[in-house]
């Protein structure tokens, strides 16, 4: 196995990791998705290009464009939950209430 693919899946397992121990703050758990999400798609990537199969880039913009949309609305209810409770623990807030 090569040693990109090594580094690649040690920075997933890091950005893992970081969800566990940084779960308390909302911005700390939506920039460890976005490396875990980062993570695996230049995974998808470096094997799409060594296995020679053009039309998988297709699938690639598609996930792109859906890990763009993410990005946005998890941006967008970050500035929601902090214009709100002016806090982002997750701990404090309650999902519940309307």
């Amino acid at each position: 196995m090569p040693s990109i693919y090594v580094n690649i899946f040690l920075a997933f397992l890091l950005a893992l990791l970081g969800i566990l121990v940084y779960q308390s703050h909302l911005i700390s758990s939506l920039l460890c998705l976005e490396g875990m999400r980062l993570s695996s798609l230049i995974l998808i990537i470096l094997i799409a290009l060594n296995a020679h199969f053009t039309l998988s880039f297709i699938f690639l913009i598609i996930l792109l464009v859906f890990a763009t949309c993410e990005a946005a609305v998890g941006l967008a209810l970050l500035v929601t939950v902090s214009n709100t409770y002016s806090m982002d623990y997750l701990q404090n807030l309650n999902l519940l209430q309307c």
